[in-house]
């Protein structure tokens, strides 16, 4: 209670002092204390305020609105720099905020397309701005097309349209390339190249998808020179067979891990393929099934003439005569002195063709490519971990039966076949442990975000503390002080209250009779006024009392 009463005389001393000063002054001081309070306010707010930093940079307004949606979607807080238009959002929330609108695939960096036509055009616009502005459009719509892809994160097209010739025969074709910047951990598999190009291809007039380049951000060529040259026809056979050799791991360790346990198993296979290409013509006849397909018969008959024949008088050129059968014939009479006829020689030929359908099979066969010629398969199986009798820990490995069943196991797994010469080798030995993962490196106490956001806090305060007690404290002092040595009103008393009562004068000083009070009349009337004002208002005059008693105690 003392040192509560004695602080409020000093306040009460310091007031006092400053009552007396010229108005001039007051009022200079209370501009400087409003002047302090508004200071100390913005010192606070600003230790308060978080450090903002640099989200996006140089985005066009339709993804700068899509940032800024997607930000007051997850509830982060943002700024928008007047200066730049840059996006920034708290020092400790950039990394956690970029990848939030990463996945949900912001910004796109989309570029202004065909909707360059119609801005800014004039009368006078050469044909050659027309064509550079159709290039440019064209060449932004299908670098959006591409970016629609999910693994691209942003993609620039550069077409190369030669200028129509005068002579049909020295036309040149057309020409594209594509520049693609794939998101981190993903890649573009041949299905998606191609799609690429043959969407570049199809977008340009005359423009052939053999002339169409994609390259990747780290300079690696996505499509190659000339698929049908021996090394594109190489590179695919050797992509062909690792698939082949990675399906037959998998094979055998889904198949040995459920048994060995995650991690206890190790596969390699070696596949030898035929890429050789051959094409067979075969055909084949039924001898049993004969079909008579077309027969062509001819039958000649010759008669000769009757008499002698030859040369007259050349008996060795005349047929012999015909031959007569000792048969009895019995013919009509003959009138006496007739002479018999001989008859006409005749010939007969037949000649007959006839052509028989065999029955007959006739297959083509192309024989399959990358044919499995041998396969060479080492499985390794880490030993199994038990105790000796000391309790100590053992790797035993694998019993001869365990090897045995298991070589089993991955001989009809990869469809082992002796006639190709496949080998298969399974061995036990000890896997050596992984080495403990070192804990990354913790950055220094001075480049934790926290740590600037409590200096500001800590600055904010000191600065306060230093405002109030080193200039606001050590001014209303001086002040003060000041004002208690300037010379004392008359009709005032020590301490600025007149008529020598402190108290009472300014507790009593709105009632009436206060003015005789603090007259300058005798002890009697300044009484006769006290008991007037006790009559009037006793409980002011109770409370003047009652702080009497207390200043007294």
């Amino acid at each position: 209670m003392a040192n509560e009463a004695a602080t409020t005389r000093s306040l009460a001393t310091s007031l006092q002092g400053l009552s007396r000063l010229p108005a001039m002054r007051q009022l200079g001081v209370m501009i400087g204390l409003a002047a302090s309070v508004a200071l100390g306010v913005a010192v606070v707010l600003w230790s308060q305020t978080p450090t903002y930093s640099i989200l996006y940079g140089n985005l066009s307004n339709k993804d700068a609105a899509q940032v800024v949606q997607a930000l007051q979607k997850d509830d982060i807080s943002y700024r928008i720099d007047r200066n730049t238009g840059a996006v920034m959002v708290p020092a400790e929330k950039v990394h956690a905020a970029r990848l939030q609108l990463a996945g949900q695939g912001l910004p796109k960096g989309t570029a202004a397309g065909f909707e360059l036509f119609g801005k800014n055009d004039s009368f006078g616009t050469s044909r050659f701005v027309e064509n550079v502005r159709y290039q440019q459009s064209l060449e932004a719509d299908l670098a959006r097309s591409v970016m629609t892809l999910d693994s691209v994160e942003s993609a620039r097209v550069h077409v190369a349209i030669p200028r129509s010739p005068t002579f049909l025969r020295n036309h040149e074709k057309a020409s594209a390339s594509v520049l693609v910047k794939l998101y981190p951990g993903h890649t573009l598999d041949p299905g998606q190249v191609s799609a690429i190009v043959h969407l570049i291809a199809s977008s340009v007039p005359n423009l052939q998808a053999e002339r169409v380049t994609v390259v990747d951000q780290q300079g690696r060529l996505l499509t190659p020179s000339d698929p049908n040259s021996m090394m594109a026809i190489t590179s695919n056979q050797f992509q062909y067979t690792q698939r082949v050799e990675r399906g037959y791991v998998r094979r055998i360790e889904n198949l040995l891990t459920p048994i060995l346990g995650p991690g206890k198993v190790r596969a390699q296979v070696v596949a030898d393929l035929d890429f050789t290409s051959t094409e067979q013509t075969r055909e084949t006849y039924d001898p049993d099934q004969p079909a008579l397909r077309s027969e062509q018969t001819m039958e000649e008959t010759n008669t000769g003439a009757a008499g002698a024949m030859g040369v007259p008088g050349a008996l060795s050129n005349m047929p012999p005569g015909a031959g007569a059968a000792p048969a009895r014939v019995t013919s009509p009479a003959k009138a006496p002195g007739a002479k018999s006829t001989p008859s006409a020689p005749t010939s007969t030929v037949r000649r007959a063709t006839r052509n028989y359908e065999l029955d007959h099979t006739i297959s083509h066969t192309r024989l399959p490519s990358g044919s499995v010629r041998r396969l060479s398969v080492a499985v390794l199986i880490d030993n199994q971990v038990g105790t000796d009798h000391n309790g100590k820990t053992v790797h035993k490995p694998l019993a001869p039966k365990e090897l045995a069943r298991i070589t089993a196991l991955v001989k009809d797994a990869v469809g082992f076949d002796p006639r190709r010469g496949d080998t298969v080798n399974v061995m036990s030995a000890a896997f050596q442990s992984p080495p403990v993962p070192q804990p990354l490196p913790v950055p220094p106490l001075w480049k934790q975000p926290w740590t600037w956001a409590l200096g500001k806090q800590l600055l904010g305060g000191v600065a306060v503390l230093l405002l109030i007690f080193g200039v606001l404290r050590p001014l209303l002092r001086r002040l003060a002080e000041k004002g208690a040595a300037l010379p004392v009103p008359v009709g005032a008393a020590p301490g600025g209250v007149p008529g020598g009562i402190a108290e009472d004068h300014l507790t009593l000083s709105g009632q009436p009779g206060a003015q005789r009070l603090a007259g300058s009349g005798g002890y009697e009337e300044r009484l006769q006024a006290a008991k007037t004002m006790a009559a009037q208002d006793p409980k002011r005059v109770a409370q003047v009392v009652k702080t009497w008693v207390g200043d007294d105690g």
